[in-house]
C-alpha cells in the first residue's frame, strides 16, 4: 500500500446475472494519492464483473509489475491479471505472458479512443487479451459514487451494468474493443 493512500472500504453486493453469480463482498481499496476516484471505481467496477473469492486488488499505482486486479490458483499460477487506464502496450505485453487471462478496462472518452486506434493492431495479436470499454458518461457517473465508506448494489445484465448506493446509480454499457480469443 502507497503512504498516504486513502482507505475507502465498499460493501458490495453482487447480482450478476450473466454470469449467475449472487454474492456480498466486502472489499479495501487504497487510493493512491495520484489516483482519481474515477479509476478507483473503476477498478471497483472491474472486481464487480470478474468477481471471485481468489481476485484480489493489486499494491497500487506505484507498483509497477502488479495489475490494478488479479487472480491466482493455489499453486501461485496467475489465472487473471486486470489492467485500468490506459497502459502502454509493453506492460500488456508482458501481463498477457505472466497470465492465462488478461483484461483491460479503458475510460477516458476521446483518450482511450486515440489509446484504441494506436495499439489495436499491436494487440490484436494477444489471444489472451479483452479490452472493455466504458464510456465517459459512464465513467464520470461511478466517479460521483465514490465515498470513503460506501454501500453498493451492482447488476450486470446483458452486458449492462447499474451500480447505486441507494440514492443515486450510474448506468453502463461496456464496449468489448476485443474478446480474449479474437
Amino acid at each position: 500500500m502507497a503512504p498516504n493512500a486513502t482507505i475507502c472500504k465498499a460493501a458490495l453486493h453482487i447480482a450478476d446475472v450473466d454470469r449467475h453469480y449472487y454474492e456480498d463482498h466486502s472489499v479495501t481499496l487504497a487510493r493512491h494519492p495520484s489516483e482519481t476516484d474515477e479509476r478507483m471505481m473503476v477498478r471497483l467496477l472491474a472486481f464487480a464483473r470478474h468477481a471471485h473469492e481468489a481476485l484480489s486488488f493489486g499494491r497500487g499505482l506505484s507498483t509497477e509489475d502488479e495489475p490494478a486486479l488479479w487472480q491466482k490458483d493455489a499453486t501461485g499460477l496467475i489465472e487473471l491479471w486486470i489492467e485500468v487506464g490506459l497502459p502502454d502496450e509493453k506492460v500488456i505485453r508482458q501481463a498477457c505472458g505472466r497470465a492465462r487471462e488478461v483484461c483491460v478496462y479503458t475510460y477516458g472518452g476521446r483518450a482511450a479512443d486515440q489509446w484504441w486506434k494506436q495499439n489495436e493492431a499491436a494487440l490484436a495479436r494477444l489471444n489472451n487479451l479483452a479490452v472493455v470499454n466504458l464510456s465517459l458518461e459512464g465513467s464520470r457517473a461511478l466517479a460521483g459514487l465514490a465515498q470513503r465508506n460506501m454501500d453498493l448494489h451492482c447488476t450486470i445484465q446483458d452486458g449492462q451494468v447499474l451500480i447505486g448506493d441507494g440514492a443515486n446509480a450510474a448506468q453502463m454499457e461496456l464496449s468489448t474493443w476485443k474478446g480474449a480469443g479474437a
